[in-house]
């Protein structure tokens, strides 16, 4: 009798352990450095690769496999399209084009390089960011900004997509 109301408390608490689960964290780091004399900001971006895909196959409506071998020409021009409307600058109050350099893998990490050309001087960086945010209410983007000798960071959640940098 004593076995059995063991080995039952025993599966009741593995089951109300295992119930919990773990829950995911959603967070993605961005950083910006203002190169003067590049007269460029310099862009990294570091997002977690599955978070990535479901958010463009959701958006897209097809199947993404960002940094495998299946991952296709397509895939990349709609991830350029998706950062180009999830992730932009102003400078001066003016909107910048952002140029996707190039991508790479680094474990589960998709790390992009973009930059921002023709920068001559700044006087106010507002930034906007809502990347995976759709599709993950709770992803937190942290943007790091190094200017002037400055560096400041901002996060980025879903009632807070845009911040300003005055100079």
């Amino acid at each position: 009798m004593k076995k059995g109301i063991v080995i039952t408390l025993l599966l009741f608490l593995a089951f109300s352990i295992s119930s919990f689960g773990v829950h995911k964290f959603y967070m993605a780091i961005y950083q910006i450095n203002y190169a003067p004399e590049k007269k460029m900001l310099q862009v990294t971006s570091r997002i977690f690769v599955d978070d990535l895909d479901k958010t463009l196959e959701k958006k897209y409506n097809r199947k993404f496999f960002l940094g495998t071998d299946k991952e296709t020409v397509e895939s990349i021009d709609l991830l350029k399209k998706y950062l180009a409307e999830s992730f932009t600058v102003k400078v001066n109050g003016q909107p910048k084009t952002m140029n996707f350099l190039s991508k790479e893998m680094d474990g589960d990490v998709l790390v992009c390089y973009l930059n921002v050309r023709d920068i001559s001087k700044i006087s106010s960086l507002e930034i906007y960011n809502s990347v995976l945010i759709e599709t993950f209410p709770e992803q937190q983007n942290i943007v790091h900004v190094a200017a002037f000798g400055n560096k400041k960071s901002f996060l980025f959640t879903e009632t807070s997509t845009k911040q300003v940098l005055k100079y």
